[in-house]
């Protein structure tokens, strides 16, 4: 039975060494892409330090550390930013924006004055509008006077 001569603190060591490895792999994946990342850069010093880092991986990730450490929080919080900011675009498209009731009657007004709806179509539109503004705004005081 291999477990049976497994001892505890050979299981410690076993895990801690693991735990080293999973931290190395993490590590190296960060650099290469801080290494990528970087636009200030050029083609020439990415490929250097790539190769100093595949040649000498321990050095050459140590190296890069104490170099560009610097350098990888600020790229990491650029891309947060840029992440955050796409996000909020996303969002705002896909929400839409909400149009006021003044812009919705300015709309109507258009389409009669175009000819495209009659005069028993815009004031039925216009009440629609007028009774949705009208409603928001008693159920927004309603909901303030129960607070």
């Amino acid at each position: 039975m291999m477990l049976a001569e497994w001892q505890v603190g050979e299981v410690f060591w076993a895990m801690l060494w693991f735990t080293l490895f999973f931290i190395w792999i993490w590590l190296l994946i960060a650099v290469f892409g801080d290494i990528f990342r970087s636009h200030d850069l050029g083609g020439l010093a990415k490929t250097l330090w790539v190769v100093f880092v595949i040649v000498v991986p321990y050095l050459g990730v140590f190296v890069y550390l104490i170099a560009r450490g610097h350098k990888m929080s600020e790229h990491a919080e650029e891309a947060a930013r840029a992440q955050d900011a796409a996000t909020r675009a996303y969002i705002q498209d896909a929400a839409g924006t909400p149009t006021s009731t003044a812009d919705e009657l300015t709309h109507l007004a258009d389409l009669k004055a175009r000819g495209v709806i009659d005069d028993a179509e815009f004031q039925r539109l216009k009440a629609k509008v007028m009774g949705s503004g009208a409603s928001s705004d008693v159920s927004s005081t309603s909901g303030a006077a129960s607070a």
